[in-house]
């Protein structure tokens, strides 16, 4: 008899012949070794047919194998989770994690793994379904009991004084990220607000032409961080330029409509209500604007392209001013009423030529001109909060400065950042949508980065319409949309939950038969926009070896299917809150674990949906971080005054043990003694006259050479032969002081040519050395 039943399930039927009643597996143990069922001879060997019908009660998924376990033994339950554990123990396979993270636990058990928890208090079991709603609170306490003798939780507490090796938690500030150890795997890094928050990225940005040869207004759309005042005058410099190509854009887009010029920029550039209100008011109903304002936009654009050219370096300062405050104020005004509807320009055609003819060129060196639409809106968001927090759109420069300069926020909150809103995003059946986009850093040293060949879509719950700036409609993070009801004029082919895999998109894109933009436009364009953003961000960041991080990019499609990123979240949400989250967000879990930790073991590993996006060559670690710099040297010392050099010279032994003198200048001549007159020596006038003659056949220090000298030492137990040429030119005058006596070993010392060291040395310089002293030196 065989049969395949599950690791200790409960079997409710066991059907034997006509036999039908609720056992257990010693009772189907039992039946089978009885001789007496089924058809046959007693005691006669038969063929016994089990049919197994298994099925389990809420109450048993619950509690999981944990019932079985009661039956057996405890010893035999505690002996295989001990042995279990060992084994863990002895492989290293002790892991703890921290937040909402089942498929990760799950994943890890059936690879060996036991976990460490962080509590080893009994849990309370939330109800899964409506049929347990009345369970009082001394069941579910009964329920979490049972639930410790899970043969898990046995594991765990056997482990409970052991070091986990590898820790899965929802913030890196959950445990003591410097004290870990090198073997033990953490799945975030250190110093990652660089690009994780928005006031990171955009700073980031600003720098990425130093790391990489891209340009970020290609791939991030504008952004500035409203924390100090020269921010907010880029800012509010950015917001009047566009404003003024904005009215460019107007013309354009109004002749267009009007059929004035065939083709155009209708398309491309949208002339909204406010159009289509001032080409249906034939009574002029509305205010009529002069041309004067489409001049003033002209100049403005002209001079921004000037800037863009360089052509403003030598400009002077007189000739390159722009307009005045005033000016200023009366261009945003008139643009307010244009744009919204209230006013129009009555002959634009007589600009359409130049107003095409500027936009040309602005597009060709501002490619982020297709995104900027007409309404100029802006999106504010606080510098380091998440989704969607406090994110609101506005379309007018003083209500934004008012915001970010509300007294009522603190110093910490008052940090927001503005950045320019795509208004002209891809739309899918009228509705906007984003896409959230996974990527795996397993190192930054050399940098290593995976990228996940799925992703999700994200509708809105309204359709899209820039006429209304509320946040349901802009912004389609699910923790803002999930709250929101589904509009009523949204088409009914969008999905109820409002998300699609990525996969669903592309069938999407080829029934339009744009199928190939998704492999040839849209996937390698996000590849490239992360792949820059590390690569600038990679200095910042702590590049602590055996961590790695799982990171979520926002993306926004233009209509030239263009991707824009917008954000990267770290700890992404795994949370199954759709059919499409439960599939695509176990799956990038388990194949993140298949990364990090199969990877390791064998490299050619299945390894999922994750593929290489970038390993750089490793890089040697600067010896400074940052701007801490410092500068080592030695001061700069004044060079002695060097002497010829005097080679073949044989000191004598004695000579070497005498004891060194000073120089004989008039700076380093001995004290006179306590209480004697100090008088100053004079040189013998025949020995000035000597000298001076010497110098005139002389050259200069500096240019004199010497012949080799060879120097013969005479003992010292020679007869001592008469005075030296030196000794007989010393002054007899008794009113010069005496200098000290040579030592006896001075007259030994003889060039070939038979001329004392002083005789050497005396024309060489002004002072008269110690010749002990120079040879001693």
């Amino acid at each position: 008899v065989s049969c395949s039943v599950p690791d200790s399930p409960r079997v409710r039927h066991v059907s034997v012949a006509s036999v039908s009643r609720p056992v257990t597996l010693p009772a189907v143990a039992s039946l089978i070794r009885s001789p007496c069922l089924g058809p046959g001879v007693p005691g006669q060997p038969c063929a016994i047919h089990l049919c197994l019908d298994v099925s389990f009660s809420p109450a048993e998924l619950k509690r999981g194998i944990s019932q079985d376990w009661t039956s057996s033994p405890k010893l035999d339950r505690y002996k295989i989770a001990r042995q279990l554990t060992e084994k863990a123990i002895k492989e290293k396979k002790i892991f703890s994690i921290y937040g909402h993270y089942p498929v990760i636990r799950a994943t890890l058990r059936r690879k060996g793994w036991v976990e460490k928890k962080f509590h080893f208090l009994p849990r309370v079991i939330p109800n899964v379904d409506d049929d347990n709603a009345g369970v009082t609170g001394k069941e579910n306490q009964e329920a979490a009991l049972e639930t410790t003798d899970d043969i898990h939780d046995v594991m765990s507490r056997l482990v409970k004084n052991e070091v986990p090796y590898f820790l899965w938690t929802i913030k890196r500030d959950v445990v003591d990220y410097h004290s870990l150890s090198c073997d033990q795997m953490l799945n975030h890094y250190g110093k990652t607000a660089s690009f994780t928050t928005k006031i990171g990225l955009c700073v980031s940005m600003r720098s990425l032409p130093w790391y990489v040869h891209a340009d970020p207004d290609s791939f991030f759309p504008r952004c500035y961080g409203l924390c100090s005042e020269s921010e907010k005058q880029e800012f509010l410099d950015d917001f009047r330029r566009t404003a003024a190509s904005s009215i460019l854009k107007w013309v354009v887009g109004h002749q267009s409509h009007r059929g004035g010029q065939p083709g155009g920029r209708a398309e491309a550039c949208d002339p909204g209500p406010s159009s289509r209100k001032a080409s249906q008011s034939a009574d002029s109903r509305l205010t009529g604007l002069s041309e004067q304002l489409v001049d003033t936009a002209c100049k403005v654009c002209q001079a921004y392209l000037g800037q863009l050219e360089h052509r403003d370096i030598d400009v002077p300062e007189d000739a390159g001013k722009g307009l005045t405050e005033d000016e200023w104020k009366d261009l945003t005004e008139q643009y307010y009423s244009l744009i919204h509807g209230d006013a129009f320009i009555s002959s634009s055609r007589n600009h359409f030529s130049q107003c095409q003819a500027l936009l040309n060129k602005i597009t060709s060196v501002n490619p982020q001109t297709e995104i900027d639409g007409l309404r100029n809106i802006w999106i504010i968001k606080p510098a380091a909060k998440s989704r969607g927090r406090d994110i609101v759109c506005m379309n007018r420069v003083e209500e934004i400065l008012e915001l970010v300069a509300a007294d009522h926020l603190s110093a910490k909150d008052n940090k927001w950042v503005v950045q320019k809103y795509i208004e002209t995003p891809l739309l899918i059946y009228g509705t906007k949508f984003d896409i959230r986009q996974w990527f795996l850093v397993t190192d930054w040293n050399p940098l290593t980065i995976w990228f996940y060949k799925e992703s999700y879509l994200r509708f809105s719950t309204q359709r899209f319409s820039l006429e209304s700036l509320d946040s349901a409609i802009h912004l389609c993070n699910n923790s803002i949309q999930r709250h929101l009801k589904n509009d009523k004029d949204r088409s009914p082919l969008l999905p109820y939950h409002n998300m699609w895999t990525s996969t669903r998109f592309r069938e999407y894109l080829q029934k339009r038969g744009r199928g190939a933009v998704w492999v040839g436009v849209i996937y390698p364009a996000m590849k490239r926009a992360v792949a820059n953003t590390m690569r600038a961000a990679q200095d910042r960041v702590e590049p602590r070896k055996n961590s790695f991080e799982l990171y979520g990019a926002d993306f926004v499609l233009g209509r030239d299917f263009q991707p824009w990123l917008i954000e990267i979240n770290s700890s992404p949400t795994m949370h199954a809150s759709t059919p499409v989250t439960a599939q695509l967000c176990a799956q990038v879990q388990e194949d993140t674990i298949k990364v990090v930790l199969d990877r390791r073991a064998d490299r050619s590993c299945d390894i999922g949906n994750f593929e290489l996006l970038w390993r750089q060559p490793a890089v040697e670690l600067p010896p400074f971080h940052g701007s801490d710099l410092c500068v080592e040297g030695v001061s700069v010392r004044r060079a002695r005054k060097q002497m010829p050099p005097i080679s073949s010279v044989n000191f004598p032994s004695s000579l070497l043990d005498i004891q060194p003198l000073k120089v004989s200048c008039p700076s380093a001549m001995p004290s006179p003694p306590l209480g004697a007159p100090t008088t100053v020596p004079q040189q013998d006038p025949r020995l000035r006259e000597a000298r001076k003659a010497r110098s005139a056949t002389t050259p200069s220090v500096g240019k004199v050479k010497l012949p080799t000298c060879n120097f013969q030492h005479v003992d010292s137990r020679a007869p001592k032969t008469g005075p030296t040429n030196a000794e007989s030119d010393r002054p007899s005058d008794p009113k010069i002081p005496n200098e000290p006596a040579l030592p006896p070993a001075l007259p030994s010392v003889k060039t070939a040519e038979g001329l004392t060291l002083l005789q050497i040395l005396s024309p060489l310089c002004d002072v008269s050395f110690d010749p002990l002293w120079y040879l001693w030196m």
